[in-house]
């Protein structure tokens, strides 16, 4: 699925651009683990700011960034824990934090996984072909930005109804940004865009996240190790794993739940949506304000069989969240409600699918019964600075954010979450989910009806994507010594 076969002409391409930009690859295996990062480059990273378009910044896609927005080295993972008194479970929930990731939010490191394999077997030719990034957000922001570092020309592909953040910072750093209508849920039209854009004969190389195996393999090897490091860390002597609990986006965060079973028996992986569009829960179609995610369909690296749990959050819940952790009056309430200032700082670290992952988590800790010996694991890709505009938006439109609306959201929404719209999956549950990538990728997509067969019984069809990750080092290590640039 990750294919690693080289052409050598145009490798040597890459090979030239990298040596002339001064380009220095990182291996996965230095992303998950940034002890083994050469102490040159360590040292030359503390004058560079986080979001800077500098090559040395390809070193800080990893969790284990200093959370500084400028000259930062590596340290523990970024990670939050919510308590019982924001939550109303004892369950420990845990989310890695995806503001301290170049763009602030980690899509940087499953375009980088994309991206890496095609650059470094010469599949893509950074001198004449532009990559287009194909996204509902954040991915194509990340996209943009490794082909700012490479110094190739970039497209951008995401809906028109987007926060108003992504664009502002997309104009600046991609060659080409296309609007394409709709919002979250209209990712069709973002496929329909991809395939006009293979017809106009211009040389590209289109990396769509829902499909490329890199995203998936990405997450694999570093989001699910940054998460065995952070349970590894904090479970107590009678602790355990229950879950993980993410909205599926392009379905390459939930690959860390592969890993994560493979390490702690018992751990169930629970993929969460909108209510507005129950894709997964009821072959359901709709459109909701959970920017990012994506919907109505099932993205081709969903590794459906090894999905235990559907939930739906109803975007209402969000919306509700963010003014509650952001507005003066959320944070004043939730403080006389017994939340450490400590924590109110770190709200602003959730964006709107932070807060969808943190309500899910909720539900699902209730649904399962789960004790204050149970770690939730979940994600928080991007913060609050990427939905500023629709804050201002929601003061517009509804006023501004009261005492009584702080207790309402904190109260219904994250206290009184409940355990309706979920369902645990049974095999044939399963096989109705996977099913529907037919309609999407056979009909529509060009993949083969033997392929999603294969995704479903052959085990070693899903087994194997993690083998390809030595595999790539290697070629990453190689395409380094070939510049010159490391051992210079």
């Amino acid at each position: 699925m990750i294919d690693l076969s080289i052409d050598p002409a145009i490798l040597e391409k890459a090979v030239g651009l990298a040596r002339e930009r001064n380009i220095i690859i990182p291996t996965l295996a230095q992303q998950a683990n940034p002890a083994l990062i050469p102490a040159v480059i360590k040292d030359k990273l503390a004058g560079v700011g986080l979001w800077d378009v500098n090559p040395l910044n390809l070193f800080r896609i990893t969790w284990h960034n200093q959370p500084v927005p400028s000259g930062g080295g590596y340290g523990p993972v970024n990670f939050v824990e919510f308590p019982r008194e924001l939550t109303g479970v004892d369950a420990r929930i845990i989310a890695l934090v995806g503001k301290w990731f170049p763009t602030g939010a980690h899509k940087v490191g499953a375009a980088f996984g994309c991206l890496a394999p095609r650059l470094v077997t010469g599949q893509f030719d950074p001198t004449s072909q532009k990559a287009v990034w194909p996204s509902t957000g954040n991915y194509c922001r990340g996209g943009a930005y490794d082909s700012a570092l490479l110094g190739c020309e970039s497209i951008a592909i995401l809906p028109e109804g987007m926060s108003r953040e992504r664009f502002a910072w997309l104009e600046k750093v991609a060659g080409e940004v296309i609007k394409t209508p709709g919002s979250e849920s209209n990712v069709k039209e973002i496929f329909d865009k991809c395939w006009e854009l293979r017809k106009s004969g211009q040389a590209l190389s289109i990396f769509n996240q829902f499909e490329e195996f890199g995203n998936y393999l990405w997450h694999h090897e570093i989001t699910g190790r940054a998460m065995a490091e952070v349970v590894e860390t904090t479970l107590g002597p009678r602790g355990s794993l229950a879950g993980l609990v993410v909205t599926t986006g392009s379905a390459g965060t939930i690959a860390a739940g592969d890993y994560l079973k493979k390490h702690f028996p018992g751990c169930r992986i629970a993929a969460s949506e909108a209510v507005q569009c129950p894709t997964l829960l009821a072959n359901g179609f709709g459109e909701h304000r959970i920017e990012g995610i994506g919907d109505k369909h099932v993205p081709w690296i969903h590794n459906v069989k090894n999905t235990d749990v559907v939930v739906a959050v109803d975007d209402e819940a969000s919306i509700a969240a963010i003014r509650l952790f952001n507005e003066p009056a959320g944070q004043k309430y939730l403080a006389a409600a017994g939340v450490s200032e400590e924590l109110i700082q770190n709200l602003p670290l959730l964006g709107i699918s932070g807060a969808a992952n943190l309500i899910a988590s909720i539900k699902f800790a209730k649904h399962f019964e789960l004790g204050g010996e149970h770690v939730v694991m979940t994600v928080l890709t991007d913060s609050i600075e990427m939905y500023g505009s629709r804050l201002e938006e929601l003061r517009a439109a509804r006023g501004e954010f009261s005492g009584v609306d702080a207790a309402v959201a904190h109260q219904r929404w994250l206290l009184g979450a409940g355990t309706d719209m979920m369902q645990e999956l049974t095999h044939p549950e399963k096989k109705r989910v996977h099913n529907l990538k037919y309609y999407t990728w056979v009909e529509q997509q060009g993949k083969t009806f033997d392929e999603i067969q294969a995704q479903w019984y052959d085990d070693a069809y899903w087994t194997s994507i993690p083998e390809a990750a030595e595999k790539l080092d290697a070629l990453i290590t190689e395409f380094n010594h070939r510049t010159g640039l490391l051992t210079a």
